[in-house]
């Protein structure tokens, strides 16, 4: 695969340039995200930059369309499409919970009842049937997930190239796994690319727009990864988002509050409330990634040795953030 980097460079450019394209127009508009108390930014911020990552994403995708994952993206790219245009609306608008969580089960679910051999997620440990109703609500939980952690600058997109990059490095190593390398790799460069602008202090968000269906594209991935009986990787790759999205979820709901409305108690968030900057908290979580991918990699022949430390990287970098 010669080819890959010039064409994951080639990505990057495409989307750092169409992102500052993006920005003028969206700050033209005055499509802004004005500072709240739940925010982590102090001025007004354009929002959708994922008007500009996703479509280089389904199109980078849609090129390598001849490859062994050709059926699944059939639908995948339609339904990541369509998530991208229910969370714009959502954007401008701010749609209901139910009514985002409603559009997003209906787009999983479709998609994995079109899809055509997709493995089984859990590896025989459940009935066909309930493997795959447990795949789509981790698959919603994933999209969720991965918007609520987009909160302060650059944190999506060092978290996007880490799952992607360790996916697509995955491939590279293990000739075997699905999927191809470079759809996790055209994820990374398309975020890198954004990221160009979201490093702190940002110039531009990516808004759920782009959190949405990047969060559903990574997680079509990772359970691609994890049917193919890499299952142990797929957990490791995004465990830092896993662990502090669901821990903080099940503390809130253990208080009673609503754990569907926005807030800043995250333990990332937490750190920027503490002190630390963005680009300190959000290089941390790039520093973490690198071990987490360098232990996906060993996790195909240790699964259990691998988990373990990729368990104890997450627990350092969450007790350093609530330091």
């Amino acid at each position: 695969m010669s080819w890959l980097i010039p064409a994951c460079t080639a990505v990057v450019i495409a989307s750092a340039l169409a992102t500052g394209a993006l920005r003028a127009q969206l700050q033209r508009r005055s499509i802004l995200d004005h500072p709240n108390e739940r925010s982590s930014h102090k001025r007004p911020t354009p929002r959708g930059g994922g008007l500009a990552v996703v479509p280089i994403i389904l199109f980078a995708w849609a090129l390598y369309a001849d490859k062994p994952v050709a059926g699944a993206l059939a639908v995948v790219i339609p339904g990541a499409a369509a998530l991208a245009l229910l969370s714009w609306i959502d954007d401008l608008r701010t749609l209901p919970a139910s009514v985002r969580l409603i559009g997003q089960a209906a787009v999983v679910a479709t998609v994995l009842a079109l899809l055509d051999g997709f493995g089984l997620v859990f590896q025989g440990l459940l009935p066909p049937l309930l493997d795959k109703i447990a795949a789509a609500v981790a698959w919603i939980w994933f999209v969720n997930l991965f918007n609520f952690m987009d909160g302060i600058d650059g944190i999506s997109g060092v978290e996007s190239i880490g799952i992607g990059g360790g996916l697509a490095l995955l491939v590279l190593v293990t000739p075997a796994a699905a999927p191809e390398a470079w759809y996790g790799a055209a994820i990374a460069a398309a975020m890198l690319g954004f990221l160009i602008w979201n490093w702190h202090p940002a110039r531009i968000f990516l808004g759920d727009v782009g959190s949405v269906p990047v969060g559903f594209l990574l997680g079509f991935l990772l359970l691609t990864a994890a049917a193919d009986g890499y299952w142990a990787a797929a957990l490791i790759l995004p465990l830092y988002y896993l662990a502090d999205a669901t821990i903080t979820l099940l503390r809130r709901a253990a208080r009673g509050e609503k754990v569907w409305r926005a807030h800043r108690e995250h333990y990332y968030q937490k750190a920027v409330q503490g002190g630390l900057s963005h680009a300190a908290v959000s290089g941390a979580v790039f520093a973490a990634n690198l071990l987490l991918v360098a232990l996906a990699l060993t996790a195909v022949t240790m699964p259990a040795l691998s988990l373990a430390g990729a368990g104890t990287v997450v627990l350092l970098l969450l007790f350093w953030m609530r330091s």
